[in-house]
């Protein structure tokens, strides 16, 4: 299906103002309004829709280094969250005024003002990941309408910082629930097992990834304690992605360390994150984050996997116990993408194998086989 937006035609002047005073212009193709947020880039060429429905996306302005966003369109089935997407804004060089697509139903920019998210375009989005790798991720103000630059500098200096904030309990489901949305395309089964996902702002895709494969998925909010976990008797946990800084969630790693030993545990990005915290590491921020596709080397068989990721924070392995070990690295930064219990059947992964290439997927078929 063919569809063509009339997002330029009014050509409504938009802004991002960061908190350091720098200041880009657009053109707006979004909800007119103001935003708050992070502002990060994400080098990622294709995903978009996922990227801006995904959780741990919470309170970011993404500044997209792909010269072109949105010729496929918006489709319900390729969204990451359920309620509104999470998303505090977007930026982009050129938007596409056609969309060619056969699952596409509306155009990006009918998407984000359906759901009021600010969006720019024709922004130099080149320019502005220069200086975010420069200087670090900056808090920013995004606007569309008749904004005074001062303001929006002034409101980006008094935004929280992300380290200062929760996110997760926004995001995380209110009570356990059993995940029961319909298998279009199903996997050879792998298990029937009960898998319980402690969800920090899980993404669709990671609940499909586990029940296509057999699985009976239950989700659970991120303040569940060991011991109601342990009662649902499940045959393994999954820590999952979501967004923010681990170092807000000592309330999570405390409940996770009551469960190493008592099930197998598979921890995806933040997950991962507050794993390696209850191993006894700590968490850094990262100089501009991972956002976008990343080479991660297993160094149990030497290979490299292309994989998407989407973080700004990482695990410092120096405190790690000697029973855990470094199972993957960046090989950009060196930084850890993976860790691995020596005895127990508990590992995790920095990056997001529901949402790469084919070479990601097998982590699924990893973890329902122990």
């Amino acid at each position: 299906m063919e569809h063509t937006t009339s997002a330029l035609v009014k050509r409504m002047p938009g802004f991002l103002a960061l908190e350091d005073g720098r200041c880009f212009s657009g053109i707006s193709i979004g909800h007119e309004g103001l935003s708050i947020g992070e502002v990060v880039f994400n080098t990622a060429m294709s995903g978009y829709q996922g990227l801006i429905t995904d959780p741990s996306s919470s309170r970011q302005i993404v500044a997209m280094t792909s010269p072109q966003i949105g010729n496929v369109g918006i489709n319900p089935e390729d969204n990451e969250s359920t309620v509104k997407p999470p998303i505090s804004g977007l930026l982009m060089r050129e938007l596409s005024t056609r969309v060619s697509n056969w699952r596409a139903t509306e155009s990006l920019a009918d998407f984000l003002k359906r759901h009021q998210i600010v969006a720019l375009s024709e922004v130099d989005t080149r320019s502005i990941t220069q200086h975010l790798r420069t200087h670090g991720p900056k808090r920013g103000a995004i606007a569309a309408g008749d904004w005074n630059t001062e303001e929006l500098i002034q409101k980006a200096k008094e935004s929280p910082r992300l380290e200062d904030l929760d996110l997760v309990g926004a995001l995380t489901v209110s009570a356990p629930v059993e995940w029961s949305e319909p298998i279009s395309e199903p996997h050879e089964p792998i298990c029937s097992k009960k898998i319980i996902v402690l969800d920090f702002g899980v993404k669709r895709s990671i609940l499909w990834s586990l029940a296509s494969r057999g699985a009976k998925v239950f989700i659970v909010p991120a303040r569940t304690s060991a011991e109601d976990i342990l009662k649902m008797q499940p045959d393994s946990v999954v820590l999952s992605n979501g967004p923010g800084d681990p170092a807000r969630l000592e309330y999570a790693v405390a409940e996770i360390t009551k469960l190493i030993g008592k099930v197998p545990i598979f921890g995806i990005a933040l997950g991962h994150q507050l794993l390696g915290k209850a191993f006894g590491a700590s968490t850094c921020r990262l100089k501009f984050g991972h956002r976008g596709t990343q080479p991660v080397l297993d160094k149990q068989t030497g290979k490299v996997a292309m994989t998407p990721q989407n973080h700004g924070f990482h695990v410092n392995p120096e405190k790690l116990p000697p029973e855990v070990e470094v199972s993957h690295v960046n090989l950009h930064d060196g930084t850890v993408e993976g860790l691995r219990h020596k005895s127990l059947p508990i590992f995790s992964v920095q990056f997001h194998p529901e949402g790469g290439p084919h070479d990601t997927a097998p982590f699924f078929e990893r973890f329902l086989q122990m």
